[in-house]
């Protein structure tokens, strides 16, 4: 088997994957387009399943320590009526684990830091791979064309290499909905560690950091690509009378830091997760909505599991059909239930059906909320020997 790779994409699912595999004794080189290795980003949670995968990582440790558990929070409507209770010291009774909260930039360093700088080429784009055939795959990096056993392109949403790999595919589609968020200037007086709100087609929410401060974050149904001058100005006016801490979250945020994304994704699922010697990875194999938080868990996954294949194969192209078989069907289901719940949650507009919602949430028992995060986070990493 080959010992060299080439991972294109140096967020939080490609660092992930070349620790997975320098962990496994091959040689890896990232590359990333953007001038400088790092994610702003605002915040993410993540389930016991992202945490295990980082534990067969070798990295789980250090993340739990930098994360802060969720222990309580749930559901709420915009003048605070309880919809439903998060229960964190149940789920770490079934799990092992409860959901942690942690800014992204932390986390990116964090595994950012397990790597040696010479494994990471950055300002570079990865343009096309040139041959994903049985032997060597090339990728070309402006001039350069750089050969290796394997690619794994971890090139996000927009994925220049899935584009190439799968001309016929339709690629991400917009989701109905927008986010904007930000991780607030000051700690926050906060009674909850995780809290959303739903109100006719708007979520707010937000997630409790160690040192006090907190990632919130606005989604609203709205057409794709409508930006603001003063996006937290307009936070405030559609949030404003919103139920605390709403209010006190945004009065400690500064307007540049407010970050304002549309949300697409791969409605359409991929045929196959491997083309030649290319695996894809995270957002460029799956892309998700954010509504049950398993984005950068299911990449976690990715990377664990690609390299559990590569250890335990006797050649590449078995690995990456091993690869495939274990992780399409499973992210592309969590993604069809990511969009689901998004269509049952902030994206329900008509006040009937979200009075309808609200009264079922309200009456089921807390049992059914566990199971229903249950059915996505309990998820057994493989070992990488």
């Amino acid at each position: 088997m080959g010992h060299d790779a080439i991972v294109v994409g140096g967020g939080i699912g490609g660092l992930a994957a070349a620790i997975g595999l320098r962990r496994i004794g091959w040689e890896v080189k990232v590359v990333e387009r953007a001038a400088s290795l790092a994610d702003g980003g605002a915040g993410i949670s993540l389930h016991a399943n992202g945490l295990r995968a980082l534990d067969a990582l070798g990295v789980g440790a250090g993340v739990r320590a930098a994360a802060r558990p969720q222990y309580t929070g749930g559901t709420r409507t915009p003048d605070g009526g309880r919809l439903a209770a998060m229960d964190g010291a149940a789920l770490e009774r079934e799990l092992g684990s409860p959901i942690v909260g942690i800014p992204r930039a932390v986390l990116h360093g964090l595994l950012r830091d397990v790597l040696p700088p010479t494994s990471l080429l950055v300002g570079a784009e990865a343009e096309a791979v040139e041959d994903t055939g049985p032997g060597k795959a090339r990728v070309r990096v402006g001039g350069e064309v750089l050969e290796a056993d394997l690619v794994v392109a971890a090139d996000g949403v927009r994925s220049r290499l899935r584009t190439q790999l799968f001309p016929g595919h339709p690629g991400p589609a917009y989701s109905g909905s927008t986010v904007l968020r930000a991780i607030t200037e000051r700690p926050v007086d906060l009674r909850t560690d995780f809290e959303l709100t739903w109100g006719r087609g708007a979520e707010f929410g937000h997630i409790a950091f160690t040192d006090g401060r907190a990632e919130w974050h606005a989604v609203l149904n709205s057409p794709p690509g409508v930006r603001y001058p003063d996006a937290l100005a307009v936070m405030r006016r559609r949030f404003g009378g919103w139920h605390d801490p709403i209010p006190a979250l945004l009065d400690a945020t500064r307007p540049e830091a407010v970050l304002h994304h549309d949300i697409h994704e791969l409605v359409t699922p991929l045929p196959a997760f491997v083309a030649g010697r290319v695996a894809l990875l995270g957002d460029a194999a799956h892309a998700m909505t954010p509504n049950l938080g398993q984005g950068a868990c299911q990449a976690l996954e990715d990377a664990a599991t690609l390299a559990a294949a590569l250890a335990g194969e006797p050649t590449v192209a078995s690995a990456l059909t091993r690869y495939d078989a274990e992780r399409r069907p499973r992210s592309q289901s969590v993604a069809r239930a990511a969009r689901q719940a998004g269509r049952m949650g902030q994206q329900l507009a008509h006040p009937v059906a979200v009075a309808a919602r609200n009264t079922a949430m309200r009456l089921a028992p807390s049992r059914v909320t566990i199971r229903a995060i249950l059915r996505h986070a309990d998820w057994t990493a493989p070992s990488l020997g």
